[in-house]
């Protein structure tokens, strides 16, 4: 992830990488509510910084950091402007179940991370990106095709009489890019990433500059 920090402050965009705790040169155990609280103290600080909360907050995960990024999206929908995830699940125990032998033991994971259910909570209006690299090593391309279709679908909420819900509106901004050859940690070095990443950003890169 830190190739890709790099490579976004090459482009001169202010960027914040944070070691949760028990995590790098961090303190503490790593837990699940523990790494919340963390997302959230980076986001909160952003917001109150006299230059930074003046810029777009893009939330940027790859692995567990996906799942981190959509639950932070969530829990922050009118703060968060656009969300990049890279290699990620929709769940820890679902990707536990697909493991041989630890998968008759999924249902012992204390840590969750529902990025499915995470991931439909979120806006229509927030633009997503999800980038997939086919031969990922540790974590199956399957449940990023299905984090898109969840995307995809979010808000499309009925009511108890199956009635449309007349204010959704499908989301427009959101990408999903396929990389045949990239794994698990090296997906950001295929042909046409970045181009896709800034395809992606240039909207919001765009609105920045004219604000400011």
């Amino acid at each position: 992830m830190l190739s890709q920090v790099k490579k976004l402050y090459e482009f001169n965009l202010a960027t914040l990488t944070v070691d949760y705790r028990g995590y790098g040169h961090s303190e503490g155990v790593p837990s699940e509510n523990g790494i919340r609280l963390d997302a959230q103290a980076a986001i909160d600080y952003v917001k109150n910084h006299h230059i930074l909360c003046k810029l777009p907050i893009i939330l940027f995960g790859h692995g567990l950091g996906g799942a981190v990024a959509i639950y932070t999206a969530s829990k922050n929908p009118n703060t968060v402007s656009a969300v990049i995830v890279e290699n990620t699940y929709t769940s820890i125990p679902d990707l536990l179940k697909s493991m041989p032998v630890i998968r008759y033991f999924s249902w012992m994971s204390t840590q969750k991370w529902r990025s499915s259910t995470a991931l439909s909570r979120l806006p229509t209006s927030l633009p997503i990106l999800i980038l997939s690299g086919r031969m990922d090593e540790y974590i199956p391309y399957t449940y990023m095709e299905k984090l898109w279709k969840i995307a995809m679908n979010r808000g499309r909420s009925e009511s108890k009489n199956s009635v449309p819900n007349e204010e959704y509106r499908p989301p427009m901004n959101d990408m999903f890019r396929v990389f045949p050859d990239g794994m698990h940690y090296y997906t950001s070095h295929e042909p046409y990433y970045w181009e896709t990443v800034f395809e992606f950003l240039d909207p919001l890169i765009r609105i920045s500059h004219t604000e400011t």
